[in-house]
C-alpha cells in the first residue's frame, strides 16, 4: 500500500517538476519581450515625436529662409528692370540725337540743292531768251530765202517756157525723150559687158573644169577589167572528173543545188567550168570546189558542208573588202552595215564593170576635184563611195538603185547631204551642194573610160536576175537559179507546202510568167525539183 501510494507520488511529482523546470523560464522569457516592448514602443514614440518637432523646426526655417531668398529675387529683378530701362532710355536718345543730326545735314543738302536749282533755272532763262532771239532771226531769213526761191522759180519757168518754144517740146516731152536715149545706151553698154564677162567666165570655167578633170584623171590610175559570168576550176587529172560527178550524178547535182551555179565538165582536160551570173555564188563554188577537190571527200554530205563553211568564210571577206576600201580612200566612221554592204559590191557588176572598184575610183576622183576647188574633201570622197551602194541589195529588194542607196543612207544615219548626192548622182534629183556636182562628174568619168563598161554582160545579166525573180515570186518555192546560160531554170521547192501535182501545175505557171513579162532568145527549160529528206542524228 505504502509502496503503491509512493509510486503514485513519484508518477505525479514528476510532471509538476518538469513543468517547473521547463515552464518558468518561458514564462520569464515571455514577460521580458512584453515589458522591452512596452520600453521599444515608449522609447520609439518619444524619438518620432523629437524628428517630428525637428522637421518642424527644419520647415519653419526653409520657410523664413524662402521669403527672404524671394525679397532678395525680388529685389534684385527691381533693380535689373530698372537698369534695363534705363539702357533702353540711353540708347533711344543716341538714336534720337543721331537722326536728328541725320535730318539736318539732309536739310542742309535739300538747302544747297535748292541754291543749285535756282541758279540753273535763272541760266536756262538766259538761254531761252537766247533762243528766241536766235528763232527771230531765222524766221526772217526764212522769209528772205523764200522771197529769192520765189524769183529764181520765176525766173526758170520763164527759162523752161523759152526753151520750150526752141526746141518745141514740153518739159516732159523733152525729160522722157532724155530718158529713153540714157537707157538705151545704159543698156547696149550693160549687154555688151555682160556679154563679155559671161563668155570670159565660160572660157575660164571650161579651162579650170578641163585642167581639173585632166589631173584628177591622171593622179588616179585604176586598173580596169571586163567581168565575166565564167570561172575554171584546175584539176589534178581527169580522174577527178568522175569523182565530181559522182554516182549517178549525185554529187554534181549536189553542188549545183547547193551553190545555184552551173558545172560544164566536158572533154577540156583537166578543167571544171563554173557557169553563173552571180559572182558571189560563183566565187562560192569555185573556193568549196577547190577544197573538195584537195580533201578528196567528195559526197553530197561534205559538199553541203563545205558550201556552208565557204559562205560564212566569205561573209568575212566581205567585211574585210569593205574595211580595205575605206581605209583606201581615207574615211572613217562608216556604220558597220555599210562596210558589209560596201565589201558586197566586189561581187557585183554595173555593165561589166566591177562596182566595188568603181566606187573606190569614184571617191578618189570626187575627192581629188574637191581639193583642188578647196572644198570639203572628206565629204566627197564619202558620197562617192556610197553612191552606188543600193547595187549592193538591188537583188533582194525592189527600187532602183539609187532609191534604195539613200533609204541605206537614211537607215544608217548619214548626212543629209550624203543622201542628196546619193539621188542626185543620175539626175534623179537637183543636187544641193557642189560635191554633189562632183560626184556626178566623177560617175561619168569612171563609167566612161575606154573598155571600162559593155552593155551586151549587164543586159544578159539583168535577164537572168529577172527569170529568177520571175520564179522565186510563187509560193511555196525555196530557191531558183538560173543556169546553162539563161536557157533553164532550177527551182527548189519546199515539199512540205509543195506535193508532186502541184509541182507539175507550178512549173506552168512559171513557163507562162515567163513568156508573157520575159524577152530571151529561143527556150528556156523550167526545171521544178521537189525533194523529202529525213535528217536524224545518233547520239
Amino acid at each position: 500500500m505504502n509502496n503503491t501510494l509512493s509510486t503514485l507520488f513519484l508518477a505525479i511529482s514528476e510532471p509538476l517538476d518538469f513543468v517547473l523546470v521547463i515552464g518558468l523560464p518561458i514564462v520569464a522569457l515571455i514577460l521580458g519581450g512584453i515589458i522591452g516592448f512596452l520600453f521599444f514602443n515608449f522609447g520609439y514614440r518619444k524619438k518620432t515625436e523629437k524628428k517630428i518637432g525637428d522637421a518642424d523646426q527644419r520647415a519653419a526655417e526653409i520657410i523664413a529662409n524662402a521669403e527672404t531668398e524671394g525679397k532678395r529675387l525680388k529685389k534684385e529683378a527691381i533693380l535689373e528692370a530698372k537698369e534695363q530701362d534705363l539702357k533702353l532710355r540711353k540708347e533711344f536718345e543716341r538714336e534720337a540725337k543721331e537722326k536728328k543730326a541725320e535730318l539736318q545735314r539732309l536739310e542742309s543738302r535739300l538747302t544747297q540743292r535748292e541754291d543749285v536749282l535756282d541758279k540753273k533755272e535763272s541760266t536756262l532763262d538766259k538761254k531761252n531768251e537766247a533762243l528766241e532771239r536766235q528763232k527771230n532771226a531765222l524766221t526772217a531769213k526764212e522769209a528772205e530765202v523764200a522771197a529769192i526761191q520765189e524769183k529764181l522759180d520765176h525766173q526758170h519757168e520763164l527759162m523752161v517756157q523759152e526753151l520750150e518754144k526752141v526746141a518745141q517740146l514740153t518739159k516732159d516731152e523733152a525729160t522722157n525723150l532724155l530718158r529713153e536715149e540714157i537707157l538705151q545706151e545704159t543698156r547696149e553698154s550693160v549687154a555688151v559687158q555682160v556679154r563679155n564677162m559671161e563668155q570670159a567666165a565660160k572660157d575660164e570655167a571650161d579651162l579650170n573644169a578641163k585642167n581639173i578633170i585632166a589631173l584628177a584623171i591622171q593622179r588616179c590610175a585604176a586598173d580596169q577589167a571586163s567581168e565575166k559570168t565564167v570561172s575554171t576550176v584546175p584539176l589534178p587529172n581527169d580522174d577527178m572528173k568522175a569523182r565530181i560527178i559522182g554516182r549517178e550524178g549525185r554529187n554534181i547535182r549536189a553542188i549545183e543545188n547547193a551553190t545555184g551555179i552551173e558545172l560544164i565538165i566536158d572533154d577540156t582536160p583537166e578543167v571544171v567550168i563554173l557557169s553563173g551570173f552571180d559572182p558571189v555564188r560563183r566565187e562560192v563554188a569555185r573556193i568549196a570546189l577547190e577544197r573538195l577537190i584537195s580533201d578528196g571527200r567528195i559526197h553530197p554530205a561534205r559538199i553541203e558542208e563545205t558550201v556552208e563553211k565557204v559562205r560564212k568564210e566569205l561573209d568575212q571577206q566581205v567585211k574585210e573588202a569593205g574595211e580595205n576600201a575605206m581605209f583606201e580612200v581615207g574615211i572613217f566612221g562608216l556604220h558597220p552595215e555599210l562596210i558589209k554592204l560596201i565589201g558586197k559590191l566586189k561581187y557585183r557588176t554595173s555593165y561589166g564593170q566591177n562596182v566595188y572598184k568603181h566606187s573606190i575610183e569614184v571617191a578618189q576622183l570626187a575627192g581629188l576635184m574637191a581639193q583642188e576647188l578647196g572644198l570639203d574633201v572628206n565629204f566627197a570622197k564619202r558620197a562617192g563611195l556610197l553612191h552606188d551602194i543600193g547595187k549592193a541589195v538591188d537583188h533582194e529588194q525592189e527600187g532602183t538603185h539609187v532609191q534604195l542607196g539613200a533609204e541605206l543612207a537614211k537607215k544608217y544615219r548619214e548626212n543629209p547631204n550624203i543622201v542628196n548626192a546619193i539621188q542626185a548622182h543620175h539626175g534623179d534629183v537637183e543636187p544641193k551642194t557642189i560635191e554633189a556636182v562632183l560626184v556626178q562628174a566623177a560617175d561619168a568619168i569612171s563609167g566612161a573610160r575606154p573598155g571600162a563598161r559593155h552593155e551586151t554582160g549587164t543586159n544578159y545579166i539583168k535577164r537572168l536576175e529577172k527569170l529568177e525573180e520571175i520564179a522565186s515570186s510563187f509560193g511555196g518555192v525555196d530557191k531558183s537559179y538560173a543556169i546553162q546560160a539563161g536557157r533553164e531554170v532550177r527551182v527548189i521547192v519546199k515539199p512540205e507546202q509543195i506535193d508532186d501535182a502541184q509541182a507539175l501545175f507550178l512549173a506552168k505557171d512559171i513557163a507562162k510568167k515567163i513568156e508573157s513579162e520575159l524577152e530571151y532568145p529561143g527556150q528556156i527549160k523550167v526545171n521544178v525539183i521537189r525533194e523529202f529528206r529525213s535528217v536524224e542524228y545518233a547520239k
